[in-house]
């Protein structure tokens, strides 16, 4: 078994659809999808690290954790700059604005969403 990630949705369709969107930027796309579920990996290949985006099992809502993060790794800082455009036109919002984070780093780039039910993301680039 692979290593994995889930994040909670309220809404599949448009939880797909900004995933699709944003991971796209990156490399990433989907490997499996199924009623409730859709599963990210780089390259659509389903190996290494896999990010599922599905409904919580107890029919409750599905809340973001407070302090919870997933962070993506960027080739450029253009993917880290496209990552957090495509997060904010596929109906997410800004949590920190592509630029340097020299607190983490001399070469640290990143920027910093939610994704439409609240689940922060980063995205960072350091070479």
């Amino acid at each position: 078994m692979n290593h994995y990630v889930t994040l909670g949705a309220n809404d599949s369709d448009a939880a797909n659809a900004f995933y699709d969107r944003v991971l796209a930027t990156i490399g990433w796309a989907s490997h499996a999808s199924f009623p409730g579920w859709r599963g990210y990996s780089a390259g659509g290949t389903g190996e290494g690290l896999t990010v599922w985006v599905c409904s919580p099992f107890d029919g409750m809502a599905a809340s973001a954790g407070n302090g919870s993060m997933v962070g993506f790794a960027a080739s450029s800082r253009e993917q880290v700059d496209a990552f957090h455009d495509a997060a904010l036109q596929g109906g997410g919002r800004s949590e920190g604005a592509p630029g340097p984070r020299p607190h983490y780093g001399p070469d640290w780039y990143s920027a910093y969403v939610r994704d439409p039910s609240g689940n922060k993301l980063a995205v960072v680039h350091n070479p």
